[in-house]
């Protein structure tokens, strides 16, 4: 399999208009221009959470205002330079990415409560979660994308892999999550030394020996979480568009503000009890669609072709119909909370009763 004339017409094919993809110098341009904003934005991320008092409420509710608005002003930047049809397509993998992100931060919450992770260590251990989330989506991407390049019949499986985890998740949820058995914790813990100390490092030295603490062992468990969501959210994004710059620009400003983000929702996240429900129902659309959209396949070495339905939904309404489903989950779930009885407080205005008054009542009682 020859893998660099597909990458090349992937990563240089930024528009559909011919003039785009005669000039390759224009696209990769943009890929540069991604590339120094996104150094960009971790330089400045890794900065604003360096300082005490940096992950309130307040401040993380400003940064993620901020992440998300630089990824709305980078889709109608390269607008001109990618063409609309692109652009909704970009927009609805983002919102995807970050829907599914959002529901992904329950189970880093779980994670740190199970190894007593404080939240300065949360910081450093989800800043290097992202750099290696950078690196495996790249991979994840590039290696979809040349698979549906090549074997068609992998629309089908895709689809089918979307329909099936969106009834999983309708009905499972995320309740049961156990990072105790986690496969790479059990390995960690039987072929590495784990040292006790509350160390701030991945590593440290005692008595000679160097051994990897709790941190390094939490950030491989945050890792392998990762790796498995991409494999649901990949599939997804591949359903919207197979354009590499639009799947991977997407993917990344979804990921780049997940740290605010978390901060921000660590609190709520249980108020948000219809998620679940509103990404089980846009998984289950994204993989209907992806199963319309193909258009058949023949069996290697024989005769036999399996006709597909050929039927593609334009990009636009895939926006209106994703954003709105996660509109009503996200509305339904604060109205619910809204509703829900509140557990009674005790107040110090309680009236309390004089020793006069206990002594008449004793009294009277007997």
């Amino acid at each position: 399999m020859n893998l660099f004339p597909s990458l090349a017409s992937l990563a240089f094919a930024a528009s559909g208009t011919p003039s785009a993809q005669t000039d390759n110098s224009e696209s990769i341009w943009l890929w540069i221009v991604f590339g120094v904003l996104v150094i960009v934005s971790l330089v400045i991320d890794l900065g604003a959470h360096k300082k005490d008092g940096s992950d309130t409420t307040k401040s993380a509710a400003i940064w993620s205002v901020v992440w998300i608005g630089l990824a709305i002003v980078f889709g109608f930047a390269v607008w001109p330079f990618i063409g609309a049809e692109h652009v909704s397509q970009y927009f609805t993998a983002y919102l995807l990415e970050k829907s599914l992100s959002v529901d992904n931060l329950f189970v880093f919450i779980v994670v740190f409560s199970f190894f007593k992770i404080d939240i300065h260590q949360q910081r450093r251990i989800l800043f290097w979660g992202i750099m290696g989330a950078i690196v495996m989506r790249a991979v994840f991407i590039f290696l979809g994308v040349e698979a549906l390049l090549h074997f068609k019949w992998l629309f089908y499986l895709f689809g089918a892999f979307l329909v099936v985890t969106g009834v999983k998740l309708l009905f499972s949820g995320d309740n049961d999550v156990k990072p105790e058995e986690n496969f790479i914790y059990k390995f960690i813990l039987k072929h590495f030394p784990v040292c006790d100390s509350d160390s701030t490092h991945f590593f440290h030295v005692e008595n000679g020996k160097r051994m990897v603490t709790k941190l390094f062992v939490v950030l491989l468990v945050i890792e392998t979480t990762d790796l498995m969501f991409a494999v649901d959210s990949i599939p997804a994004v591949l359903a919207v568009s197979q354009d590499m710059f639009v799947i991977y620009t997407s993917n990344i400003f979804a990921i780049l503000g997940l740290r605010s983000l978390y901060f921000l929702l660590a609190g709520v996240m249980t108020q948000l009890r219809y998620l679940n429900v509103g990404l089980a129902v846009v998984l289950s659309f994204i993989g209907v669609k992806m199963i319309l959209a193909g258009d058949g396949f023949s069996i290697p070495w024989t005769d036999i072709r399996f006709p597909g339905f050929g039927i593609h939904i334009p990009s636009t309404v895939s926006l209106v119909v994703v954003a709105t489903i996660l509109g009503i989950a996200i509305v339904a779930s604060l109205v619910a909370q809204k509703r829900a009885p509140k557990p009674k407080k005790m107040t110090e205005e309680a009236p309390t009763r004089s020793p006069e008054k206990e002594t008449d009542d004793s009294e009277t009682s007997a």
